[in-house]
């Protein structure tokens, strides 16, 4: 097997023949595509391109705390508790868009931005990307949630959400890579 210095990460060992929109709407479009797989052989891809970029948002106040959003989510069919999050439109600034949703969220309003994370959410079968911030000098505003949010808010230590997240209880994939980051990140900065 080669040693990673001989991989070419740039060479994409898959060819593409033919490729199709079969849906779309304001949040998504799914692409079919004709292909030959890296052995050589006949094949369907299909691809989730999403029209918004994946924002997370952690909170932390001056104690520790941090805020969790509630909410049902439609595919799960189940509650699920996260950071603040939502969409941002590709074409609008990443951290406006986390300015934006955490006071749309939370209320809150945040001094120090600190991103800490980039990441892709599923990348078997959709494009989408993912930014996570931690927000600190905190000050809060008033909510506004859009019509489509049913949301609700639960301020604790950013040590039992962690715990949340290594228990399962919070199960959103940029949920627990951000409150993994972010307990990491804060922990270095107080050892020094």
């Amino acid at each position: 097997m080669p040693s990673n210095a001989e991989f070419d990460e740039t060479h994409n060992p898959w060819r593409v023949l033919s490729s199709a929109v079969k849906y779309q709407n304001p949040w998504i479009s799914v692409r079919e595509d004709q292909v030959l797989n890296p052995a050589g052989g006949p094949g369907i891809y299909g691809v989730v391109s999403m029209k918004n970029k994946a924002i997370g948002i952690i909170p932390v106040d001056a104690e520790g705390n941090t805020w969790l959003v509630g909410q049902y989510r439609y595919p799960l069919s189940e509650y699920s508790w996260e950071i603040p999050m939502g969409g941002g439109p590709v074409e609008l600034d990443v951290l406006e868009s986390a300015q934006r949703e955490l006071r749309e969220e939370t209320g809150l309003l945040a001094a120090r931005w600190t991103r800490i994370a980039r990441l892709h959410t599923s990348n078997s079968v959709t494009d989408e990307e993912g930014f996570v911030y931690l927000a600190e000098e905190l000050t809060l505003g008033e909510t506004e949630p859009e019509e489509t949010e049913d949301l609700r808010l639960w301020k604790l230590p950013l040590a039992e959400a962690v715990r949340m997240a290594m228990t399962d209880r919070i199960t959103d994939g940029i949920s627990v890579a951000g409150l993994l980051k972010a307990e990491r990140i804060l922990a270095a900065r107080a050892t020094g």
